[in-house]
């Protein structure tokens, strides 16, 4: 049994309604919606670097958790100390290797905002190709200067 929804302008006079469809922001949000209801969004992150690695915590020694049963997430990212980091509420995170971190949940734009926060702590740099690594992105290496 197949449902459907039908949507529309409430007022196809006024512009920012109008905008809003037609440059398809709403549907956007709106199938985002739908798909993270029906499959959920994933975003797999790569720790690419000697000694990288990433393990899932139920408790952080810098941190406090914000609601009950919160996970961490622990990354050895080349810092003298483990940089550890609150699972939104709505994340699922699994470490299936030491160098890869799978989140999953339903709103895609709390899943990728948890990946670009874990991104920040070492984004991809292109002299060696160290760095974490979301969705299989990719960077293209640079030469050495030679003087």
């Amino acid at each position: 049994m197949k449902r459907k929804a039908t949507l529309s302008v409430l007022d196809a006079r006024e512009r920012k309604q109008r905008e809003m469809w037609a440059e398809g922001t709403t549907r956007a949000y709106l199938q985002n919606h739908v798909l993270g209801v029906s499959e959920g969004h994933t975003a797999i992150l790569r720790l690419v670097g000697v000694g990288y690695r990433a393990t899932i915590e139920s408790s952080a020694i810098t941190k406090q958790p914000e609601y009950p049963g919160q996970q961490f997430v622990s990354l050895k990212v080349g810092y003298s100390h483990p940089v550890e980091l609150g699972v939104p509420k709505g994340v699922k995170a699994s470490t299936p290797q030491p160098t890869r971190i799978l989140l999953e949940g339903v709103e895609k734009e709390v899943v990728m905002q948890f990946a670009a926060k874990i991104r920040m702590w070492r984004k991809p740099e292109p002299y060696k190709g160290k760095g974490i690594f979301v969705n299989g992105e990719t960077i293209k290496l640079k030469a050495k200067k030679i003087k």
